[in-house]
């Protein structure tokens, strides 16, 4: 077990990998993981490497979605690296994937222009990808969620895609979040899998939020987790790192 002062203290230039055992659905909730982790400042070989010590392959002949951290298309750590997201492909490639799809919605930006000042429509042209804008899916593309006992009024409603999907790969930033959250890592990570139109009554529960975002993470179980923990906050974000004392203008 590593506690959290000692996983801050270790994680300047890692990369965390995760992986869960068996078919995404709601009922094998208590299948155990297999962690490792890689200190390093390469992304390419930290990736394969964090991947390969897994010595589990749950990839090959799966139909792949991939989701990224792309809450808004502010620098890494705020949003995922765009050669972290290459390399990842790259690798789940090489691991047999059958095809592999980006899906994501952002927040507050509108997710299109997102993905456009983040270069994704070009990237995923390139290394021959899909890309699913889940802001853009009808209302019935949307699967409500009524978790038990939840903190949530009436559940939330999950992207269709990520119920359906066979295989789900996440890829985290190592963060904090100022309004209302700790370190957001892959529980927050969810939160991009949700309607957009859900975020009001999270971000106006102040006392239930984080309970809130942890219930998100019941909808599925990603075969894959790779957390880039290169730079991280420490405070401030999910954006935006504060400004030093000495740089901050007083009006």
């Amino acid at each position: 077990m590593i506690n959290r002062r000692n996983f801050i203290k270790i994680s300047g230039s890692v990369f965390l990998s995760t992986v869960f055992a068996g078919r995404i659905t709601m009922a094998n909730r208590n299948t155990k993981s297999k962690i490792s982790l890689i200190k390093t400042s390469d992304r390419a070989t930290g990736i394969k490497r964090a991947i390969e010590l897994l010595e589990i392959n749950h990839i090959k002949g799966k139909d792949v979605l991939l989701k990224p951290n792309f809450n808004t298309a502010d620098p890494f750590p705020a949003s995922t690296h765009n050669d972290t997201l290459t390399n990842l492909i790259l690798h789940l490639k090489e691991m047999g994937a059958k095809n592999i799809t980006i899906g994501e919605r952002s927040g507050p930006s509108h997710t299109s222009d997102v993905l456009k000042e983040k270069g994704i429509y070009e990237l995923c042209k390139r290394l021959d990808v899909g890309l699913v804008n889940f802001e853009e899916l009808s209302k019935s593309e949307w699967v409500r969620i009524k978790p038990e006992k939840s903190n949530w009024r009436n559940g939330f409603d999950v992207a269709k895609p990520i119920i359906d999907s066979e295989c789900i790969v996440t890829t985290c930033c190592l963060k904090t979040h100022g309004y209302g959250g700790v370190f957001t890592m892959s529980l927050k990570l969810s939160v991009g899998i949700t309607n957009k139109k859900n975020m009001h009554e999270l971000h106006t529960s102040f006392l239930s939020m984080r309970k809130m975002i942890a219930e998100i993470n019941q909808a599925y179980i990603p075969s894959l987790i790779i957390m880039d923990g290169i730079e991280a906050f420490v405070d401030g974000g999910p954006m935006k790192r504060p400004l030093p004392m000495t740089q901050k203008t007083i009006v």
